[in-house]
């Protein structure tokens, strides 16, 4: 998102808050120039995560299913 700097003026600590919050860069355009506002510190990728559910059912049934018919011993 870019702002210019009297938008950024007019609503500085929800702009401020959402960064803070999401994590996302806020560009801002002041005399032809783009400034950025990022929180500082990296974010890992493990933190950006959103949950799903890889397997529909129980996953317990997945531990106690016989995989003897799928294995192959031919490949490496």
């Amino acid at each position: 998102m870019t702002l210019t700097a009297s938008a950024l003026r007019s609503d500085i600590y929800r702009l401020l808050d959402k960064v803070a919050e999401t994590g996302k860069e806020l560009a801002v355009e002041r005399k032809g120039k783009l400034l950025k506002i990022v929180p500082a510190g990296k974010q890992g990728k493990l933190a950006r995560l959103t949950p799903h559910t890889c397997v529909p059912g129980d996953p317990e049934d997945l531990i106690h299913s016989d995989w003897s018919g799928e294995w192959r011993h031919d490949l490496p």
